[in-house]
């Protein structure tokens, strides 16, 4: 591992983590000298991935991070292959639906289908969301068990935060190839998801609704319709079956 490489994508992590940090509090978080950090920093900038704010001594992330987003984004085939099969989800099922892949320990949404109602909601595409506290990471997260994080941090009262329950639950869901939370990472929100397979049959990504708390559980239909849709997505990456090898 090159060290400075290293620093340099620390640096860009705390500052996707909290936005807005002085040159202090980024040395502070990363066990480094402000000097070390300094120059980093300045290097960063000068390559549009660090902002410093006007007026202030603060840092944020700049716009060349967004536009290397979107290339991966471009580039991603999981993410090509799913828009039509997640609009199609939505429609059936009259839920917002999000494809994701997993990180270490998080899940990142890289594509959302809103709610077919027409009513306003914030674009998801790009955040991240313990993967352990969320449908789509748990169903990835039971064929690539060793992504997940540790300690289980806890989101609501509901988070699974025991390695063995999340053991326990894992299994289930490699027997049923469907994943569920109810209010684990936010309030007032469940999900359904279904793992995503590629022509290796390694897991590529999960396809999932969003249910509000209201219309919880929503039925054997809705869960059909993901698994489906997360079939379709495999047989259109390569994948011999579905679902995949455990």
């Amino acid at each position: 591992m090159i060290q400075s490489v290293d620093r340099a994508v620390r640096v860009l992590a705390v500052l996707r983590a909290e936005r807005r940090l002085s040159l202090s509090e980024i040395a502070a978080r990363l066990g480094l000298a402000p000097s070390t950090v300094h120059g980093i920093i300045k290097t960063l900038q000068a390559h549009g991935l660090v902002l410093q704010d006007r007026g202030s001594a603060r840092y944020r992330l700049g716009p060349a991070v967004l536009k290397l987003g979107n290339v991966y984004l471009d580039t991603l085939e999981l993410r090509s292959r799913a828009l039509t099969w997640a609009g199609e989800l939505a429609r059936s099922t009259g839920f917002a639906v999000r494809t994701g892949v997993l990180l270490p320990g998080e899940v990142m949404i890289v594509h959302h289908e809103p709610r077919p109602d027409g009513s306003r909601q914030m674009p998801e595409v790009g955040i991240v969301i313990p993967a352990h506290a969320s449908a789509l990471g748990k169903a990835m997260l039971a064929w690539s068990p060793e992504l997940a994080p540790e300690p289980l941090r806890s989101m609501t009262r509901d988070t699974i935060t025991d390695p063995g329950e999340l053991a326990g639950h894992l299994e289930r869901i490699r027997g049923e190839a469907l994943a569920t939370e109810v209010e684990e990472a936010v309030i007032g929100e469940c999900g359904v998801a279904a793992p995503i397979f590629d022509a290796g049959q390694d897991v590529a990504g999960a396809i999932g609704v969003v249910v509000p708390m209201t219309d919880w559980p929503p039925g054997p239909a809705v869960d059909g319709a993901v698994r489906e849709a997360a079939r379709a997505i495999s047989r259109e990456l390569g994948a011999p079956g579905w679902p995949g090898r455990a």
